[in-house]
């Protein structure tokens, strides 16, 4: 691809002189959402789900050049490349193949001449069948007793999305298993797991490709401890999912179980890996796990092979890119409309944000100015009571949307004013989108709204596994899309690493503390030495 500066490309210096007309009165969205079939023209029902981009500050010249920027960058090319294995991550030389791990088909995926698939069905065997042994109670703990409680030990990557997938379909977990996460170091969210928790009954299910990651293996630590405490072998307590070959794959530390990962699926992009499969399938079932997996392929499928004006991860890609490269718009709310999806928002604010947080195209060069947007969000109408009044009078955001037709409780149909609470919820969902976009005139300031604020609307029909499961795609295609259009490289995190690697120096002066009382921190910085003092002191 050329190394033609993103705003020089003749498409992009179209978008810019149009974003000026869009710019104009003429084009508030009170006036563009009027036009004759605006819905028809600015939607897509493809792959099981609906997606409405007919309150977005677009027009159908805007959509006829960003369809020219998307065959200028080839996109639909770059996705099927990624899919089929080419190492699209330069800056690693690593395929990038999140959407093997969900493919059902016989077809090969070959790296470096080699097809991944027999290993990627081998370790969602091997899940299905450690899950079925668990339910059946053949694998047990220490005292014979069935495990009633699982605590995943991991961070970033390594648990948002399984988080995000057992939130979602929690109501479908009827095997008698809780679970829980273990992410931040913090010694308060470790003292308030282990108070929920029976060990006897227990399964720590430690998530980390390289088994080094300083906060899993503090946590990891501390859990071992905490079970030989209770006179509990950790032997048949603990599963691991890790490469091959790393520390927490080793025949001389015993475990219950233990799950490969592999180099070519980024921890973000993981939850359709043995990374969400141990603990998903043990907490819900692998069956349920599996129509996840076939509800992300079916998604995957429709990316992968539908033209660009009816694509619908694609489209709503370009969409985003026009909010935020040529609109100006910095930020960006995930406000799903159903409690279920109450971390979707978490998981996408790390896919999204560590994919393409970055400054530099894959060739090396700096961007015109840094690619990404802030991604927030919470449950509507928690989200309405909380920062909408930032959305309607404040700083503009693109909002997206998340409907779901039918919810998993039909049985409550009490009404209040006349509507379920189903109905009161949809109400304030189609009131939020349309308020955005009209704004509302009024003498009194105070009371005026601009309106002209975007947003798309995306329904599902149900909180299905299949349809968390396109819902989770979606959001992983879009993400990439996102990152072609802008020339950057989604699957490296360099930006990540400068904090570990700072946190590594603060972590030897402490530890040189921990062995020696007189030590002083006179090699830190001023600033830093302060922070230092005042915690071994106890006190401001």
């Amino acid at each position: 691809m050329s190394c033609q500066k993103f705003f020089e490309i003749p498409a992009c210096k179209k978008l810019l002189s149009h974003a000026g007309v869009i710019n104009s009165p003429e084009k508030h969205l009170k006036n563009l959402i009027k036009e004759e079939n605006r819905l028809e023209k600015f939607s897509l029902n493809r792959a099981g789900v609906f997606y409405d981009f007919s309150r977005q500050r677009v027009d159908e010249k805007a959509m006829e050049l960003l369809f020219e920027l998307a065959e200028d960058r080839k996109l639909n090319e770059m996705f099927n490349d990624m899919v089929i294995g080419k190492k699209i991550n330069v800056t690693e030389n690593r395929a990038a193949l999140h959407t093997a791990t969900r493919s059902f088909s016989d077809d090969p995926v070959c790296v470096d001449g080699r097809d991944v698939m027999p290993e990627t069905r081998k370790v969602r065997d091997d899940i299905k069948q450690f899950a079925s042994q668990i339910h059946s109670g053949k694998i047990r703990g220490t005292t014979g007793k069935k495990f009633k409680y699982i605590v995943v030990i991991g961070i970033g990557g390594s648990y948002l999305g399984a988080e995000f997938v057992s939130c979602a379909l929690s109501d479908l977990a009827d095997k008698d298993i809780k679970i829980n996460f273990l992410a931040n170091v913090d010694i308060h969210n470790f003292g308030r797991i282990v108070s929920l928790i029976d060990p006897e009954t227990t399964l720590w299910i430690v998530i980390s490709k390289t088994y080094t990651t300083a906060e899993t293996m503090a946590n990891t630590k501390l859990a071992y401890a905490f079970m030989e405490g209770k006179g509990l072998l950790p032997s048949k307590h603990f599963v691991t999912v890790t490469s091959k070959g790393s520390p927490g794959d080793d025949p001389l530390n015993p475990v219950a179980g233990s799950f490969h990962m592999f180099d070519y699926i980024g921890g973000r992009y993981s939850v359709t890996s043995a990374v969400g499969g141990v603990p998903l399938s043990i907490y819900l079932g692998y069956e349920r796990f599996e129509s996840f997996l076939k509800g992300a392929e079916k998604m995957d499928i429709h990316a992968v092979k539908a033209v660009a004006r009816e694509n619908i991860p694609l489209t709503a890609a370009l969409i985003s890119v026009w909010n935020t490269s040529f609109l100006g718009y910095q930020a960006q709310a995930v406000i799903p409309y159903a409690s279920p999806l109450s971390r979707l928002a978490p998981h996408i604010q790390q896919l999204n944000m560590e994919s393409n947080g970055k400054s530099i195209t894959k060739e090396g060069d700096f961007l015109d100015e840094p690619a990404g947007t802030i991604i927030f969000g919470e449950p509507g109408t928690n989200a309405q009571h909380s920062f909408f009044q930032l959305a309607h009078q404040g700083k503009a955001f693109p909002i997206d949307f998340i409907g779901v037709i039918n919810p998993f409780y039909k049985e409550y149909q009490e009404k209040s004013k006349g509507v379920t609470n189903h109905q009161e919820l949809w109400s304030n969902m189609l009131a939020q989108a349309m308020a955005l976009a009209v704004g509302k005139d009024d003498d009194n300031n105070a009371k005026y709204f601009s309106g002209n604020r975007p947003s798309s609307t995306f329904l599902l029909e149900d909180l299905s596994p299949e349809n968390i499961g396109r819902l989770l795609s979606f959001y992983e295609a879009k993400t990439v899309f996102e990152a072609f259009i802008w020339d950057i490289n989604p699957f490296d995190q360099f930006g990540v690493e400068l904090g570990k690697t700072n946190a590594s120096g603060i972590r030897s002066n402490i530890a040189a503390k921990n062995e020696n009382s007189d030590y002083a921190f006179d090699k830190t910085d001023p600033i830093t030495r302060f922070y230092l003092d005042t915690l071994f002191a106890g006190r401001l």
